[in-house]
């Protein structure tokens, strides 16, 4: 594997889609772009809401991403505009970068990219560019339609700036500087859209960051499935607050076993510290943590702490307003589906007759724990999982940070078009709005590249 991000020369009149690009930069600002940059959204296969908790994942980049045409000048001002005209054009001095975390307009992850490698190279100064954004990945839908955003400009900042970045120094600026818009990441999103590679899924370790290829079972096709709820993370506390409650769980396991609780901050920290198995953890949850939702008091009083102290040093700024904090679900979650994304990778490894079977039934395990103790899903995805293994999938599962978005399938080859037939016949033909959407909402997907740099020949 390459050790920074490809830079590839392409012939543009084999590319519709670059062509189509080009002509709208030379529309908008007169000339003609310096290069490309390409990141790709992603589909997590299973893994859900782990990341941020020090757990593997196992996604895979699919072919839909963000697509970027730059020049570059020497007048320090950063000039972003859109194919989409829902997405407004934007200018501002590259001294004078601002994010606000209120307010999650598309170019602020843009500014979040630029913003995290600057401070990532200690660059002084940035070069001016000129930018036009296309994007072939569905807004809130779980596909990390604005982390490749963010990885996107990341690559743009540093190819603009004539700096050489490896993909996992991209991969953890650009997981670190998304925080900038608010939202508490694990990096799975930006780690995947760097270091995917053509053909193979891939199983994403964290501290440090690695990728191992997992090679997918023939005789089976991934399929995606948007349920056209959109899900702004940005927007919500709802993914926050389970980052906050993963955090307190923590912290409480570890004073019931005596450990120093204030350094640690995460599920998969507590093992390591502990030396435990993912079976032992999930004892540990039954023995010490109960079903009922923790009062801020109750956590106060376990860690000896004042409700200030739980306020400013463990909550983050979008989950002050939160009374009541369910712990013992979210930590069966976390630990349940660590083991389920190993218990995926030891199958494709071993490929037993019945690997497609076993993978199925791992992400529809993956499914009831974000319904019903992660409490990440919602009525419509939960009706497009059904539906979907009514027509034919081995398993099916939400896939992304949920509250919406889209379902990840695994389905038999030989059942595809049945498959996607029943689906758009019963979940999207019905409904006027889902019907209009249903060419770019419901696609059989491969693993794809990574992150890149095209120029032209």
């Amino acid at each position: 594997m390459e050790v920074n991000p490809p830079k590839i020369k392409v012939l543009l009149r084999d590319n519709d889609r670059l062509q189509k690009l080009k002509t709208a930069f030379t529309g908008k600002y007169e000339e003609s772009p310096l290069f490309y940059a390409c990141a790709p959204g992603r589909v997590n296969l299973i893994g859900e809401h782990i990341d941020y908790c020090g757990y593997a994942v196992l996604p895979m980049a699919i072919e839909q991403n963000i697509l970027a045409a730059v020049s570059v000048n020497n007048s320090q001002t950063i000039q972003l505009a859109n194919t989409d005209p829902k997405y407004k054009d934007f200018t501002v001095s590259a001294c004078e970068i601002t994010i606000d975390p209120e307010n999650p307009q598309w170019h602020y992850y843009f500014l979040c990219g630029v913003k995290g490698i600057q401070e990532q190279l200690s660059l002084s100064s940035l070069a001016g560019i000129r930018c036009v954004v296309d994007g072939t990945i569905p807004a809130s839908s779980g596909l990390s339609s604005s982390s490749a955003l963010v990885c996107c400009a990341g690559l743009v900042t540093m190819e603009a700036n004539q700096k050489s970045v490896s993909k996992v120094l991209l991969a953890e600026t650009c997981a670190k500087c998304e925080r900038y818009i608010g939202t508490e990441g694990g990096g799975m999103d930006q780690s995947i859209s760097f270091l995917a590679e053509e053909g193979t899924a891939k199983l994403i370790d964290f501290n440090p960051l690695r990728s191992t290829d997992v090679k997918l079972p023939d005789g089976a096709v991934f399929v995606i499935a948007n349920s056209c709820v959109e899900m702004n993370k940005a927007a919500t506390s709802h993914f926050n607050i389970r980052v906050v409650e993963c955090r307190i769980a923590t912290k409480i396991l570890a004073t019931v076993r005596g450990l120093e609780w204030n350094s640690l901050q995460k599920l998969g920290e507590l093992q390591t510290q502990l030396g435990s198995s993912l079976d032992k953890m999930l004892d540990l949850v039954e023995e010490v943590l109960h079903p009922e939702p923790y009062t801020r008091e109750e956590i106060c009083k376990m860690l000896g702490i004042t409700a200030q102290q739980l306020c400013d040093n463990i909550l983050s700024a979008n989950t002050q307003h939160v009374t009541h904090f369910s712990l013992y679900q979210r930590a069966r979650h976390v630990y349940s589906e660590a083991a389920r994304v190993l218990q995926f990778k030891a199958v494709c490894d071993s490929a037993p007759a019945d690997a497609v079977l076993q993978l199925g039934e791992l992400m529809n395990q993956s499914h009831a724990s974000c319904r019903d103790l992660y409490e990440c899903s919602c009525t419509e995805l939960d009706q497009l999982v059904d539906i979907c293994r009514e027509a034919g999938a081995v398993g099916s599962r939400l896939t992304g940070a949920g509250w919406g978005g889209c379902a990840v399938s695994m389905v038999p080859t030989e059942r595809t078009d049945s498959f996607l037939r029943t689906v758009k016949e019963r979940y999207y033909m019905p409904h006027a709005r889902r019907a209009a959407l249903v060419k770019q909402s419901l696609f059989v997907t491969k693993p794809g590249g990574g992150a890149a740099i095209f120029t032209e020949e």
